[in-house]
């Protein structure tokens, strides 16, 4: 019997530049798959990616974008879809930081860009995703159903305190929507899961003013180490494959023990 091979899978990343997200994309290349690539400003580090993407074996291209613009979100979904055809995957991965410092001294602005980014960034892509992948409702977009892998964080359990508390409140959100859109889209053909990244070895911890930060606690793991962005990559395209098509609403901690 001549073994079918499955299409190539169509998804975005966003956030998709840097980080979790540019591995995560290499990833999807080395499989074949068609990826948009959305990037915040670097357009460099972008185009980098999509490179990148190509030389895995993939297709990509770049969207630049602000996930907590509702137009911005709608706009790369129409992109990567006009690029590619119809979406079988989101990788939610867009999110910032601010500086370590006291929950008393947080300025609202600072708390107002964590949110706006982190999480109605995160629920605008979410809800974008279902309207577009659902067998139910979205035949115009030629949707198969697919699924959704949002990048949570081990913050989200520990709280982050004198560090980044209202950045682990965002990630609490994630967990949050990740369930009960998980229990709502499975009749609709998606599933749902979280990856919840620890101590991970990428450029957020500088945005953060901790450059030494990763490496300084991932010692203090089980593992004794840091984390790679690969390694986190490794787990969210796991979720994403076919082989994966019975799990749905479940928080994957990548963390090392921690």
């Amino acid at each position: 019997m001549v073994k079918q091979l499955k299409p190539a899978k169509h998804i975005l990343i966003t956030g998709g530049s840097r980080g979790i997200g540019r591995a995560v994309a290499i990833g999807a290349g080395e499989r074949g798959w068609s990826v948009g690539v959305n990037y915040a400003g670097n357009e460099k580090a972008a185009a980098e990616t999509v490179a990148a993407v190509k030389a895995a074996g993939g297709q990509a291209i770049a969207i630049q974008g602000d996930v907590a613009s509702e137009a911005d979100v709608i706009a790369m979904f129409d992109a990567t879809m006009a690029a590619f055809g119809p979406l079988d995957g989101l990788v939610n991965n867009a999110g910032i930081v601010g500086p370590k410092q006291a929950f008393a001294d947080y300025s609202l602005e600072r708390m107002k860009r964590i949110f706006d980014i982190n999480v109605l960034g995160a629920y605008l892509c979410a809800r974008e995703a279902a309207r577009r992948m659902s067998t139910s409702r979205g035949s115009q977009y030629g949707a198969r159903g697919g699924s959704i892998v949002n990048l949570s964080s081990m913050a989200a359990r520990l709280g982050s305190p004198g560090e980044y508390v209202d950045y682990a409140g965002s990630k609490g959100a994630i967990d949050t929507m990740t369930v009960g859109l998980a229990r709502e889209l499975a009749p609709e053909g998606i599933r749902v899961n979280a990856v919840r990244p620890g101590l991970i070895d990428t450029e957020i911890h500088a945005s953060g003013g901790q450059p030494d930060r990763a490496a300084r606690l991932g010692a203090t793991t089980p593992m004794g180490r840091a984390g790679t962005a690969g390694e986190v990559a490794a787990a969210v395209l796991w979720l994403l494959e076919d082989s994966c098509d019975y799990l749905t609403a479940s928080l994957l901690d990548v963390a090392g023990g921690r």
